[in-house]
């Protein structure tokens, strides 16, 4: 994470997530390095797992130009020096869109390392199944009457509901006029 001096008075600070550090040591909060006003922390160690339902998901995040993995940052009263906790690290672009439309959460995405994108890679080639598409045919609601051409049974129709009117007019009597 970044923090940095924000550019106007109702944000004095702006934290960032910047990257990922694989493989690193469980830290919490750590300063890594430091230029002016500038610091970057190793905030938190987290797991990115990769799930098979999310295979799909994994792929897409792949074929993206700039490859990316996604921080899930909620907002932390507990020691106003650090205001955010990182919830999450994910490689699933669907994932981060579900945290992201609560609005409770900010997500960010970071590069991918090379090592990890060759890991992910290689886990998807393991794990991928084509699932063929299906089209699902209608299936009737229970209780649902047949459709015989009478329109809804509960409202009395003279003819039949499909039928094209034939062009009389009615008057309203009342009213003098033709409808």
């Amino acid at each position: 994470m970044r923090r940095s001096n924000g550019v106007t008075r109702w944000q004095r600070t702006v934290w960032t997530p910047v990257a990922i550090l694989p493989k690193a040591e469980p830290a919490n909060w750590r300063v890594l390095r430091q230029d002016g006003d500038t610091v970057e922390y190793h905030a938190a160690t987290l797991p990115l797992t990769l799930w098979r339902k999310e295979c799909e998901a994994y792929r897409v995040a792949l074929t993206d130009p700039n490859p990316g993995v996604y921080v899930v940052l909620r907002e932390d009263d507990r020691d106003p020096d650090f205001p955010y906790q990182v919830h999450l690290v994910t490689a699933s672009p669907h994932e981060a869109a579900l945290f992201n439309e609560s609005g409770d959460e900010i997500v960010e995405k970071v590069p991918m390392p090379e090592g990890v994108i060759a890991w992910v890679a290689g886990w998807i080639k393991d794990h991928y199944v084509e699932e063929t598409f299906v089209k699902r045919k209608r299936r009737r609601h229970f209780g649902e009457p047949d459709q015989d051409g009478l329109g809804d049974p509960r409202i009395s129709q003279t003819t039949d509901v499909y039928r094209a009117p034939t062009g009389q007019r009615h008057v309203d009597k009342e009213a003098g006029n033709g409808l």
